[in-house]
């Protein structure tokens, strides 16, 4: 089957995705939740059959508690919920049980005492920051879980339900390293601060989030640190979709200063020096981009020794094609990690830089033109249209 073939078929076979499932959360994807199902599937097994092979001789309670269930929902089909986080899984559903435990030992009606256990453990979870929805399944089962149950007392919120929440909660961390999700759950800082992400501290601020939630007057899944990111690239989406008409073929550097994988690392770092750059772009015989080199890959301690070469600390470049809307760069060029994207053709050879600067004057210039533009508009025309082009038309 050819290239084109294939990605015809991928492409329907997406498509006909698209029309079976219809998530109900936003983001998710028939990949995701078929991953998910593995995790589930591995996750349950590896968490009933330890404790039933190594722990069964504890107790007469049942190894496996029901609440595991709706837990595993959580943590492998929507892992990035606050609900799903660590504590949340293990704090949670141990804390309800405790909770369960007591008020049972309290009030001797059974459906009373699921009612109270149920609301007692919800405070109990808001309280200690580990909301997590199985948590009230897990109370509801130490009141209503029967004799055996009931003889185990307190130690039932021990084992099985903190035994098993801890299993399930290993076997969820090892699950997502391997499937490319990153868990536990966290906004990424590059720069190690207390400062927010670069993108996130323009434009909306904490205070904006915290009104429009509380006018929306409901409760989200979702970390206000993903809602502000969310909200930030659908800003970038729509900056990219107004100004799609300039391209990275308009801005790009196009003398570009590369050098090869067997260049001395000493070289490439007097020709970041001589030329004021911050990375190059590593080339093969072909003028293929294989990586890019810069101060923070050079400043590695082994670099100086005698015959290091760039191939050895080189790191992957990024890269797009030269009719890119230039737009879409403003992502990655603000991530806090890249400060310039190699423009190359279909063949990954070098066309041109792209850096942070470039995108600046871009901006600059958009911004200048937006300005003249309401200025003109606020005359009633009175300024001619040509002098408007003059200025949105320039090209760093």
């Amino acid at each position: 089957m050819t290239r084109g073939k294939f990605a015809a078929l991928r492409k329907r076979l997406a498509g006909l995705g698209e029309l079976v499932f219809r998530p109900i959360l936003p983001g998710a994807t028939l990949r995701d939740r078929m991953i998910a199902c593995c995790g589930a599937l591995l996750g349950i097994a590896a968490t009933g059959l330890l404790c039933r092979n190594m722990l069964a001789y504890m107790s007469s309670a049942p190894v496996l508690v029901a609440p595991m269930g709706a837990s595993a929902v959580l943590l492998f089909a929507v892992p990035a919920s606050p609900l799903a986080q660590p504590w949340s899984i293990v704090g949670g559903n141990t804390l309800s049980a405790v909770v369960g435990v007591l008020v049972a030992a309290i009030i001797p009606d059974p459906m009373l005492a699921g009612a109270a256990a149920v609301a007692l453990a919800i405070a109990t979870m808001s309280l200690t920051r580990c909301l997590h929805p199985p948590g009230g399944a897990a109370a509801l089962t130490a009141v209503l879980g029967g004799p055996a149950v009931t003889e185990m007392g307190i130690k039932f919120a021990f084992f099985p339900v903190a035994v098993n929440s801890i299993l399930l909660l290993t076997a969820g961390l090892m699950f997502h390293r391997l499937s490319g999700h990153r868990y536990p759950h966290k906004a990424v800082n590059t720069h190690r601060t207390g400062d927010p992400p670069p993108q996130l501290r323009p434009g909306l601020t904490q205070s904006d989030m915290d009104v429009a939630l509380r006018r929306l007057a409901e409760t989200l899944d979702v970390s206000r640190e993903d809602l502000s990111a969310l909200l930030v690239n659908a800003e970038l989406h729509a900056l990219e979709r107004l100004h799609a008409d300039i391209s990275c073929r308009d801005i790009m550097s196009r003398d570009v200063v590369s050098v090869t994988p067997d260049t001395h690392t000493q070289v490439a770092r007097a020709r970041l020096l001589e030329h004021g750059f911050r990375t190059l772009p590593v080339v093969d015989v072909r003028n293929a981009v294989v990586g890019i080199v810069g101060h923070e890959q050079l400043s590695h301690g082994h670099t100086g020794r005698s015959g290091a070469r760039v191939d050895s600390v080189m790191a992957p470049a990024t890269v797009e094609l030269p009719d890119t809307p230039v737009f879409r760069l403003l992502g990655r060029l603000s991530d806090g990690r890249t400060h310039d994207v190699v423009i190359v053709d279909q063949n990954r050879c070098v066309l041109g830089m792209v850096t942070q600067t470039d995108l600046l004057v871009v901006l600059a210039r958009t911004a200048l033109a937006r300005a003249v533009q309401t200025g003109v508009d606020g005359l009633n025309g009175a300024l001619p249209r040509g002098h408007v082009r003059d200025v949105s038309g320039g090209r760093a």
